[in-house]
């Protein structure tokens, strides 16, 4: 790409066991953001007297969660094709999915470069689309499962806020490669860094 020419290339990796734990660190934090405000507004409608029960009858569907999450995990993934895809030149075709088998982590691939603030977008669009959101909507409705469902890809986008926050600081008309086969990516700059 004749844009990149002339480029420093620097490689930007997250250590995927790092991400995992770090989205087991964010669990707590989460369920407080989002949990606090449910029980003040919701409390009359979940008394904390019967949140054993509650819990048991997510139980009960068990299979059903566990289909919902599925579905909300390939929807995360595609999320960022799909965002990432609007910024290529050859749109779709420049996205693939897969997942690492050692960490049980599926991830969505943009074989072609990116400007920063487009990359960006791409890795915050799933926690706001399937984590934030939901999670308004759960308060705003007094839905239960809808809110663990927003707590979980939450959680779940603990990887992607850590690529945004590695970014923060670079030039958002910089170009971006998505790291082939590790969490994270090549920033392209000129000599001097933007801090």
């Amino acid at each position: 790409m004749k844009e990149l020419e002339n480029l420093t290339k620097e490689n930007l990796t997250i250590n995927i066991v790092w991400a995992n734990l770090f989205g087991f660190l964010m669990l707590a934090p989460v369920v407080f953001v989002y949990g606090i405000p449910f029980y003040f507004i919701w409390r009359h409608q979940y008394p904390a007297d019967r949140i054993g029960e509650y819990m048991d009858n997510l139980s009960v569907h068990i299979m059903p969660l566990v289909l919902i999450i599925l579905a909300g995990i390939i929807l995360h993934e595609l999320i960022h094709g799909i965002t990432w895809s609007f910024f290529t030149k050859r749109g779709f075709k420049s996205i693939r999915f897969g997942v690492m088998w050692k960490m049980i982590t599926p991830y969505c691939h943009c074989k072609e470069p990116l400007k920063v603030k487009h990359y960006v977008l791409g890795a915050i669009m799933p926690g706001l689309l399937v984590g934030v959101l939901p999670a308004i909507i759960a308060l705003i409705k007094g839905n239960l499962p809808l809110l663990i469902f927003a707590i979980f890809f939450t959680v779940a986008a603990a990887g992607d806020f850590l690529m945004v926050h590695l970014l923060r600081k670079e030039s958002r008309e910089s170009w971006v490669q998505d790291h082939p086969s590790e969490t994270g990516c090549y920033i392209y700059r000129s000599e001097e860094k933007v801090v």
